[in-house]
């Protein structure tokens, strides 16, 4: 074996580990998802068919923050057809930096939060989640492409698992155009 395929061959894992990163097999349903919590558990997306589902990436160091309450109120109102799953993430201006241990604390501290926190996520880039591959890519959620423009954007999915709104980080939780939807 010459030099250079044996460098190559020491080489190679690293470059397909750096050309795969968040590359991961993305399920075609929603209900396929199994994604680790903050508080170390599972939150099995199976377990919420005929509900809708809210997704939102949250930040605790962000002006959007206190929209944490406005979740938890609607969350509170409308647990019997509605749950709210919060990703943390840090990819806007470093607004999320502690751990998933802090985040969970912080969450039910200050905002009482009792529906599920995700463990912390990329929501863009080359290690966008895979789940938010779904949301984002028309291609897996049948709805359209988006990106996510900053903390507290909000995705809904409906009683039967397809994407069917998707509103801006400044679109408050007890908005008319939220509430509208959750009542439908």
């Amino acid at each position: 074996m010459n030099q250079q395929t044996a460098m190559w061959r020491i080489m190679l894992p690293f470059f397909s580990f750096f050309f795969s990163a968040g590359q991961a097999q993305v399920p075609t349903s929603i209900y396929d998802f199994k994604v680790p919590a903050a508080d170390g558990s599972i939150i099995d997306f199976s377990t919420f068919r005929g509900k809708k589902i809210m997704i939102v990436n949250t930040a605790s160091k962000c002006g959007f923050t206190p929209q944490y309450e406005g979740l938890e109120s609607l969350y509170t109102k409308y647990k019997d057809r509605l749950v709210i799953v919060a990703f943390p993430s840090n990819n806007f201006l470093f607004q999320e930096p502690g751990s998933n241990e802090k985040i969970a604390a912080f969450c039910k501290e200050n905002y009482g939060v009792t529906f599920p926190v995700a463990a912390k996520v990329s929501v863009k880039g080359a290690k966008m989640a895979a789940i938010y591959r779904w949301l984002t890519q028309k291609r897996y959620n049948g709805y359209g492409d988006s990106k996510v423009k900053w903390n507290f954007q909000k995705y809904v999915v409906d009683e039967k698992g397809n994407l069917v709104a998707v509103f801006s980080p400044g679109t408050l939780p007890d908005s008319p155009e939220i509430i509208a939807l959750l009542e439908k």
